[in-house]
């Protein structure tokens, strides 16, 4: 399939080999420990209000089960419409964190964010 592409050369995919890869610099590594500490949280938050539904839905069950508007019922309510929106913020939330940490990283002077090629942000 990619072999039938003719504006580049086909490059057959292989495999890295972790262990031979060179240590990350230690700014990259604080970065990518905040990225994961931030993710985490997020991810924990978003889990958290997913694994009450069911619950709710055991231990409240005339709330959760009770009709809103057109037959939708306060736990489909949670499930589809504030899952969804919660997705969106917890996604907002992430880039605007991410765009504040790279703005600190560049106000101090540090290369991330740097490129030789193209100007970022």
């Amino acid at each position: 399939m990619a072999n039938e592409y003719s504006e580049y050369d086909y490059v057959a995919a292989g495999t890295i080999d972790v262990s031979e890869l060179p240590p990350l610099d230690a700014e990259t590594g604080k970065i990518m420990k905040d990225e994961f500490s931030t993710g985490f949280k997020l991810s924990l938050f978003y889990y958290a209000f997913i694994f009450a539904i069911p619950i709710l839905n055991w231990f409240a069950p005339d709330f959760m089960f009770s009709r809103m508007w057109g037959g939708m019922t306060y736990s489909w309510f949670f499930t589809g419409i504030i899952a969804m929106a919660m997705a969106f913020i917890i996604a907002y939330v992430h880039t605007t964190l991410y765009e504040k940490r790279i703005q600190k990283y560049q106000n101090n002077g540090s290369s991330l964010g740097k490129s030789e090629g193209r100007n970022i942000g």
